[in-house]
């Protein structure tokens, strides 16, 4: 018989790839049931048509997800530090008081509901690797370096105070980046060019596809709870992604490799802590992709793609992209 998933964020890019993977699962293993805050928006419509069961559930609302965890075997808990907010919302807490709130309450709410194996996708708290440094800028009142990395790792000793049966899985830069918010520009020679502050150092990339495929082989793995699984699809120079780019757009992309502190001077939001992002990458390299082996992750998730076959899967939403 299978067995339930309840899937927190299923309309998003990572709980959507999960949705799918276990849809197109041919061990029928798992049926799934995607959380969403809206049952009516169009992603969730297209999971019930596809055979998602489909529920309302909010991590803001415990007793919501408490509700949705109710008989499911596993669950997949991510978290949304980029979701729109209103003003209200941004003047009452941080993104990452949010995201620790959100956590906290999925793991109450998945050991409530004898949730039996939770895959928790974090990323790596920062903190240490800075630790007394005075040239990587302080955020949020000097709690974190960066927000989005730091508050999901700290996040990671919720589920083990819970006593839910966890298995930790790390994340990395996404693929679909150079599709959604950071495509090749064009430059007023015509040009197209990705920045990175990485210099010469390797940037690990993952699919996001390739995010929920590997959750599916989690959960279906138990004797991975407590450990945590580090994904990457390939690891990369910023020279050798525009290498990739140029493959597959018939056109030359340059890679321009701004300094950290040229980017934390970017007009845009955000961009300090991006730039203590990259300046983590970069730095942190040798490490970073060392945790993410990619024989290790291809033997749990067989079709895993390197950049080179995303961009082959991809090719069209990309010239699409670009403007």
């Amino acid at each position: 018989m299978s067995k339930l998933i309840a899937v927190v964020g299923a309309t998003g890019a990572q709980g959507g790839a999960l949705v799918r993977a276990i849809l197109a699962d041919p061990s029928g293993d798992f049926t799934v049931r995607a959380l969403t805050r809206s049952t009516e928006s169009a992603k969730a419509k297209e999971l019930a048509a596809a055979g998602a069961e489909v529920v309302a559930a909010d991590l803001d609302d415990e007793a919501s997800i408490r509700s949705a965890f109710d008989g499911a075997y596993g669950a997949f808990v991510v978290t949304n530090y980029w979701a729109p907010l209103s003003a209200e919302e941004e003047a009452t807490r941080t993104r990452a008081e949010m995201e620790l709130a959100q956590a906290e309450s999925a793991a109450r709410a998945a050991r409530d509901a004898g949730v039996q194996h939770l895959v928790w996708s974090t990323l790596e708290d920062t903190r240490p690797f800075f630790d007394g440094r005075d040239d990587v800028p302080s955020l949020d009142d000097g709690q974190y370096r960066v927000p989005h990395f730091d508050a999901k790792g700290e996040a990671d000793e919720l589920f083990t105070k819970y006593g839910v049966p966890t298995t930790f899985l790390r994340t990395t830069f996404y693929f679909d980046a150079f599709v959604t918010t950071m495509p090749p520009t064009r430059n007023a020679d015509g040009k197209l060019t990705i920045s990175l502050p990485m210099g010469d150092q390797r940037l690990s990339g993952v699919g996001t596809d390739d995010i929920g495929r590997t959750a599916l082989a989690i959960l279906q793995r138990p004797d991975l709870i407590g450990q945590t699984i580090s994904i990457a699809g390939d690891h990369l120079t910023g020279s050798q992604y525009a290498a990739a780019l140029s493959d597959a757009l018939g056109e030359e992309v340059t890679y321009h490799a701004p300094t950290i502190e040229e980017y934390r001077a970017y007009p845009f939001p955000m961009a300090v802590e991006m730039a203590n992002m990259f300046q983590f990458y970069a730095e942190n390299h040798n490490e970073f992709t060392g945790n993410r082996d990619l024989g290790a992750v291809r033997e749990l998730n067989p079709h895993l793609e390197s950049f080179k076959t995303w961009l082959n899967l991809h090719k069209d939403q990309l010239k699409a992209a670009i403007r």
